[in-house]
């Protein structure tokens, strides 16, 4: 513990340091590779959304033997078309989930469950919601989506710099397609529960993004006025000094989210939070990744490109600064500290 307090301790005061803006090419790379996986296994496989948006029957039994086999059999038995989705909930619980159903299609389900599962038919928790019913909530999660980020984006801009909510939204964007790809890839259920776990998980990235630029802004306030260290060296310097809190935050964070989704979800048969709790453990993840990796890069290079920033960068190389972009972990030349020659002292005689 004290070797990390004191491995932070250095990162803050600049003594030591990662060269995260200067290698933002491998960071790209390889968000690009998980980008472009995540969109193979969407096309490919697509999500599997739950009954709340295409609609569908769900019929739940509550028996002292739960067994996915038998109500597999017992669904064969109606005749139901397609391929339903069985899970055990519990140790107690069965539960059957269908395409749209008719009436009588409906009936003959349940009815084949009881015989099944040796229960009475009332006693088997029905529940049938429409296509239309679907559709519309399907709609407003979207709606929700996008007025978040959009909300969000106006929030960043008015409290920080228009170009670090530019670049937080990249990082978001960036983090609800990996998180949705990888939904895709293990083939789980996308719930409400698991739309509100997509929405925690942004408010979580944005939060652990917005703490990196805020000390960003603090090394950057009169940058222009001297000429010690580029806006990119800066720009590291802040992710140097907060890293290690992003980092205990996050595993913080994640033990709870791990506890439910390996052992609620896992080990206890408690199906209803593997969505929620799947969802929360690959965005805090991915979102801790891209409020270190993707959004202050993005930003450093938005911010360079400007004639003011630019012309820093010109005066820090003539005073024979070194450049991020070719440095590797020189935290002198990241503090804009060039090396100190002392005299030397001559010996007694």
């Amino acid at each position: 513990m004290s070797k990390l307090s004191g491995l932070g301790g250095r990162l803050y005061r600049g003594e030591t340091s990662v060269n995260f803006i200067g290698r933002r090419r491998r960071w790209y790379t390889l968000s690009a590779v998980f980008v472009l996986l995540s969109i193979g296994a969407l096309a490919l496989q697509g999500l599997h959304l739950g009954i709340e948006f295409k609609g569908g029957s769900s019929f739940t039994v509550t028996t002292q033997n739960p067994s996915v086999t038998q109500a597999r059999a017992a669904v064969a038995e109606a005749g139901v078309p397609g391929e339903a989705i069985i899970q055990v909930l519990g140790d107690n619980k069965v539960r059957v989930q269908t395409g749209a159903l008719e009436t009588a299609q409906n009936n003959a389900v349940q009815d084949a469950l009881a015989a099944k599962f040796s229960v009475a038919v009332a006693s088997i928790d029905t529940q049938i919601i429409g296509p239309s019913w679907g559709k519309e909530i399907t709609r407003k999660a979207l709606y929700g989506l996008l007025g978040f980020l959009l909300v969000v984006m106006i929030y960043l801009a008015m409290a920080l710099e228009p170009k670090m909510a530019f670049a937080a939204i990249v990082a978001v964007v960036h983090d609800v397609f990996i998180t949705v790809g990888i939904y895709a890839l293990v083939g789980f259920d996308v719930t409400p529960a698991t739309i509100i776990g997509f929405l925690t998980i942004l408010g979580y990235s944005l939060y652990d993004t917005v703490v990196v630029f805020d000390k960003v802004r603090e090394n950057t306030k009169s940058i222009t006025s001297s000429s010690t260290k580029t806006y990119s060296q800066a720009v590291n310097l802040a992710v140097n000094q907060t890293i290690v809190r992003s980092t205990n935050t996050s595993i913080v964070a994640l033990l709870p989210v791990a506890s439910i989704l390996f052992v609620g979800a896992g080990l206890l048969g408690a199906g209803t939070l593997k969505d929620l709790s799947l969802a929360l453990f690959i965005g805090l993840i991915v979102g801790t990744y891209s409020s270190i990796f993707i959004a202050p890069p993005v930003l450093a290079q938005l911010r360079e490109k400007e004639p003011a920033m630019m012309a820093l960068s010109k005066r820090v190389n003539a005073r024979g600064g070194v450049s991020t972009e070719a440095s590797s972990t020189p935290a002198a030349a990241i503090n804009g500290r060039g090396p100190r020659n002392q005299p030397k002292r001559k010996g007694r005689k």
